[in-house]
């Protein structure tokens, strides 16, 4: 158990925190070790991010737990994975490892992903089923790729007729499922809008009309900036497909602009830092940072990594009777965002891991 006395965010008040069990607690809890701090937050969200993917593709059980752990140790309290290949299930269990809400598997189709990372299906007709078994199988969430580079044309192109996406994301919808999408390039964005998706991953084609439309739908958007940062290095190993790498340097040079349209927008903006394969884990903080620098204004962007992320991945802030996932820092990060990766205590599930 323990006590903490100071500004909480994002309300700003000073105020006493306690811990009681797994739980907060706005009234004194006997017994209860403080700790010294002047900033208290609830725990961080990687929105997007792979326990159990690494740069060779997928890692063992092992291996996914330190990766989770080198999230923790940055602050990341609550995971939101956006699909692996193994069965992360054993992870969840683990109290000393941040809670982990589970897409199940990539749905792609042959050599239209990376290897061997999601369920390649025979043909885009059979993703509503697909859907419906990952449905089941993840939290909550499903995970679709929209597009990515097709060979026979030479740059990135969708997965899924528009009518086939309209109804896996119904089927996901009706079984209480929600439906986010990997999308780098324009082309699959407006079957993914119009069906009503959830969230947009990357999303580094979309324009202004198709923000407005999200912002009023609530389609929210992971961008993943500290991974998009990558796109050039992709373009030049592509040199074989030179229409795709100018693309793929097109989209990096206008993300920016991109994510300004989205604020303006309204857009539901959240962190992921993709970590997993060419994002090493714990660089949750980063995107933080690259969020700010692209005009998220730093209250704003601390929030789209902590009590807004959880608010909308269901999870609450520092309440009574909320869950005791917090960080406590002794400078104000709204000050300077760089500092949330240095938290003073990091506490999970009620248990002091620094």
């Amino acid at each position: 158990m323990f006590h903490i006395r100071g500004v909480v965010l994002p309300d700003g008040r000073e105020q006493d925190v306690w811990t009681d069990g797994d739980r907060i607690s706005l009234t004194p809890v006997d017994g209860a070790t403080t700790l010294d701090g002047a900033f208290v937050l609830p725990g961080l969200v990687d929105a997007h991010c792979h326990p159990g993917i690494g740069v060779d593709g997928a890692v063992t059980l092992d291996e996914a737990a330190a990766q989770a752990t080198a999230d923790r140790d940055a602050g990341t309290l609550l995971i939101r994975d956006c699909g692996v290949p193994i069965d992360i299930r054993p992870l969840q269990e683990r109290v000393e490892l941040p809670r982990i809400i589970r897409s199940g598997r990539h749905i792609a189709l042959p050599k239209r992903y990376i290897p061997k990372l999601g369920i390649d299906l025979d043909h885009p007709d059979q993703l509503p089923d697909a859907v419906a078994e990952q449905a089941v199988a993840g939290d909550g969430w499903v995970k679709l790729v929209g597009d990515w580079i097709d060979r026979g044309v030479g740059d990135l192109a969708p997965l899924w007729p528009d009518d086939v996406v309209a109804e896996a994301i119904k089927v996901a919808h009706d079984a209480g499922a929600r439906v986010t999408a990997h999308v780098f390039g324009e082309d699959a964005l407006p079957g993914l809008v119009d069906a009503g998706i959830d969230c947009i991953e990357h999303g580094t084609g979309l324009d202004r009309e198709l923000l407005d439309r999200m912002a009023r739908q609530g389609t929210a958007l992971v961008p993943t900036l500290i991974n998009i940062e990558n796109f050039p290095g992709i373009a030049d190993q592509a040199a074989k497909y030179p229409t795709y790498a100018a693309h793929m340097r097109a989209l990096h040079a206008g993300v920016g602009d991109m994510i300004g349209q989205a604020i303006d927008a309204g857009v539901d903006i959240y962190a992921g830092s993709d970590a997993g394969g060419m994002v090493a884990h714990g660089r949750l903080p980063d995107e933080v940072s690259a969020l700010h620098r692209a005009g998220m204004p730093a209250e704003r962007a601390i929030g789209a990594a902590s009590w807004a992320a959880r608010a909308w991945l269901g999870y609450d802030g520092v309440v009574d009777g909320g869950h005791a996932d917090l960080l406590v820092y002794d400078t104000d990060p709204r000050e300077d965002v760089d500092v949330l990766s240095a938290p003073q205590h990091i506490v999970l599930r009620g248990r002091l891991v620094r």
